[in-house]
């Protein structure tokens, strides 16, 4: 089977992962869980497979540094694929992407995150776990965006994940290392494009953390993503990067410029058979402002868990928020509603008559029917009653309706 059969498969399965290693059989992600699917793939075949992908120049950069990152479309799907070299050879990790870009009610999230656009510059910050769908509310957010807002956007992402169609936003997307060496020159070089809204796919490096503050400070409305289990660890991460003579000062620039943090975690629901995000909000409000300049990031989850009133979401009471809900929305079923072919629709008393047939002058008059005799009528009479097929009157009417009354007597 080809990489695109395998992923079809995968998607057939519900799946968000699809692992691929040589000589190993296949297996795939399904609700959290790995799954083997038992076929084992031969080396070779793998081997033909990463070169078909990467290309020349991919496969080139793959065997200097050992492994490569970039996005798939094949056919209708979309992924992230991840190739690096192991102890048997070629491993190949996909993650599968929704096929269109969702918004943020389509993501299953609760209303409050569209608080996070509300500002014209500062700095937002979407964390969680690996495979917690952080680039998937990411880009929920910059579609919020994209359909409300007239705004110039500029994406730094490596690699590319979704793509975007112009609405009232202008969006312009780059993907590191192909339309910039890196992100730290990919950030520079934004801050001379005129962005209104700035996206940097992830926060890995101090220089990256430090150009990012500086973007937020700067008049940009900055949205980022990082790994972290919460929200405190996000921010005392960002924090930490810098020297610890210059850790106060970044404490106090980000208390100022904070617009939120978010952290999420995937939960499988197993009434509606579908995973939805379980998160934690976190908005600036005058206790989290002042936790974070004293530096106690710990006591954030207590900020979180008194701030229902001023919008922050621990992940307790989002728990809560998840079990009252009951319309969520399913993609599979969206998909397979638009796969399948329009059934009829019902009558309805406000629609039209249906239009009458027309016969063709060429064809020709097909052959009368024998009457059907009534018993007891007389010879040649029928039961049938012609009616006219153009409009009648009242005296039309009443006679049809002698007519009728007659044949029954």
């Amino acid at each position: 089977m080809s990489l695109q059969e395998w992923l079809a498969r995968a998607r057939a399965l519900g799946a968000s992962d699809l692992h691929l290693e040589s000589d190993t059989p296949v297996v795939v992600r399904v609700r959290g869980e790995l799954q083997s699917l038992g076929t084992v793939l031969p080396a070779d075949r793998l081997l033909q497979t990463t070169q078909d992908a990467l290309g020349a120049d991919g496969w080139a950069h793959f065997l200097e540094r050992g492994s490569a990152d970039l996005a798939l479309s094949l056919g209708a799907l979309r992924c992230r694929a991840s190739f690096y070299r192991t102890l048997r050879g070629i491993g190949i990790a996909v993650r599968l992407l929704t096929p269109s870009v969702r918004d943020l009610h389509a993501c299953n999230l609760h209303p409050d995150f569209r608080r996070l656009l509300e500002a014209p510059s500062g700095l937002v910050i979407i964390s969680g776990p690996t495979g917690a769908g952080k680039s998937t509310t990411l880009a929920a957010l910059i579609e919020e965006l994209n359909s409300s807002r007239a705004r110039h956007i500029v994406t730094l992402e490596s690699p590319l994940e979704y793509l975007f169609a112009n609405r009232r936003a202008l969006i312009r997307q780059r993907e590191i290392p192909t339309h910039a060496p890196s992100f730290e020159q990919g950030i520079i070089d934004a801050l001379r494009e005129n962005p209104d809204v700035l996206v940097i796919g992830e926060m890995r490096t101090p220089e990256v953390m430090r150009l990012t503050l500086t973007a937020a400070e700067t008049g940009h409305l900055v949205l980022a993503t990082m790994h972290a289990a919460t929200c405190a660890e996000a921010l005392q991460r960002l924090c930490l990067s810098f020297p610890a003579d210059l850790q106060a000062s970044v404490r106090a620039q980000l208390a100022d410029c904070l617009v939120g943090a978010s952290c999420q975690r995937l939960e499988f629901l197993t009434g509606p058979q579908l995973r939805v995000p379980r998160c934690e909000l976190l908005l600036p409000s005058s206790g989290a402002r002042g936790t974070i300049r004293a530096g106690n990031f710990s006591q954030l989850a207590n900020v979180l868990q008194s701030g229902a009133e001023e919008g922050l979401w621990s992940f307790a009471r989002y728990q809560r928020w998840i079990e009252q809900q009951h319309d969520w929305v399913r993609t599979d079923q969206a998909a397979a509603v638009a796969a399948e072919p329009t059934p009829p629709r019902p009558a309805s008393f406000n629609a039209p008559p249906p239009a009458a047939p027309t016969v063709a002058r060429s064809s020709p008059p097909s052959a009368p029917r024998a009457p059907r005799r009534s018993p007891g009528n007389a010879e040649g009479e029928t039961d049938v009653i012609e009616l006219p097929t153009e409009d009648i009157g009242p005296d039309e009417l009443a006679e049809l309706a002698r007519q009728v009354s007659d044949r029954k007597s």
